[in-house]
């Protein structure tokens, strides 16, 4: 099974509106999940490019499936949904 890749943008329009609250992540995630899933900062991840009025930031990546404005709660939901696949 290959790892699922948790991506946090980090760029100041996702900083700002609150991809600082996600660092909660970095611990919650290897504690629950061990190996199988991997946490990473990103610059940016180009999303509110396309979603301009900004409206939907934070925006954090799961595997390919994004996650706008991004909490700890809808990450792990998505991790989990992923992990569901996956078996």
């Amino acid at each position: 099974m290959e790892k699922i890749q948790v991506k946090v943008c980090l760029g100041t329009t996702c900083f700002v509106m609150g991809s600082s609250n996600l660092q909660e992540l970095m611990e919650l995630v290897p504690a629950k999940y061990g190996d199988k899933v991997e946490v990473s900062g990103s610059p940016c991840l180009s999303k509110c490019n396309i979603d301009w009025e900004y409206s939907r930031a934070p925006y954090v990546t799961v595997n390919n499936e994004v996650v706008f404005e991004a909490t700890v709660e809808k990450v792990m939901r998505e991790i989990e949904k992923q992990l569901s696949y996956a078996k």
